[in-house]
């Protein structure tokens, strides 16, 4: 079953640099607080690795699916 990460911006990327501001913003962050649900893929996690130290990442199961 494929998970999601919860992600939540916990520092400001005021003093950020350029990359880091655009890839907070390309994952739907862009005041503290704001938190996004996004698929857990290479692609994500590779944006979530430029800017780990401005988010709080959680996995969370994904809702679709029922176990038997």
């Amino acid at each position: 079953m494929p998970a999601n990460l919860t992600v939540t911006l916990r520092k400001s990327v005021v003093s950020s640099n350029p990359d880091a501001r655009r890839t907070a913003s390309a994952l739907g962050l862009r005041k503290i607080g704001d938190t996004s649900t996004l698929p857990d893929n290479p692609a994500v996690r590779g944006q979530l690795r430029a800017v780990r130290h401005l988010v709080e990442v959680v996995e969370t199961p994904s809702g679709g699916e029922e176990s038997k």
